[in-house]
């Protein structure tokens, strides 16, 4: 597209890209476990999450928690640790797992019957840059009607959709929307 940037932050801008941002604040809804995978309170409702029922069970497999039910229990019961190896792939298994769970709620609550959501656009940050070279970019805000594939991208973890979805929303803020590529947050509320 002739608006992305090539050359980001050559100048001293900070900031990330916008389907970045709506990535964090979708996870930030979608209420993973607070407490650190390293604590055995965190673990364990991890483990428990991936493992209540045979429809979890069976996604946390298709993420990829390859572990035998025999070596699962006894995480559970506390006789073994998993190994660190063994812990990134809960972790994994559980953002995949919870991201499809949640992704239809959050569907139905961002696109609210066809009203969309508002979202506030906070510009990149400029303030390393030298005054000739800044932009005259301002705070920002969007009424997203159709979510469909910015959350289906983010269940599925695929980037490339995400910033694709997020760039065809953006295009709706005019001829200047280039400018919104990169933020420093992106916020909404479902």
């Amino acid at each position: 597209m002739p608006e992305r940037n090539i050359q980001f932050g050559l100048y001293g801008a900070s900031g990330i890209k916008g389907h970045q941002a709506v990535a964090r604040r979708l996870d930030a809804l979608a209420g993973f476990v607070a407490t650190p995978i390293t604590a055995r309170r965190g673990l364990m409702a991890r483990l428990h999450y991936l493992t209540r029922s045979d429809r979890a069970r069976a996604a946390a497999r298709a993420a990829g928690l390859t572990a035998t039910p025999r070596t699962i229990r006894a995480w559970l019961e506390g006789t073994r640790a998993p190994s660190k190896k063994n812990l990134e792939r809960i972790e994994h298994a559980y953002r995949t797992v919870r991201r499809e769970n949640v992704a239809r709620y959050l569907l139905a609550r961002l696109n609210r019957e066809g009203r969309g959501t508002r979202v506030e656009i906070h510009p990149l940050n400029q303030s390393q840059v030298s005054r000739p070279r800044q932009r005259v970019v301002e705070y920002r805000t969007l009424n997203v009607r159709h979510w469909d594939r910015i959350v289906q991208a983010w269940a599925a973890g695929d980037d490339q959709e995400l910033d694709d979805a997020w760039v065809d929303q953006i295009v709706d803020l005019g001829s200047q929307w280039g400018q919104y590529e990169y933020v420093t947050n992106i916020g909404f509320a479902a």
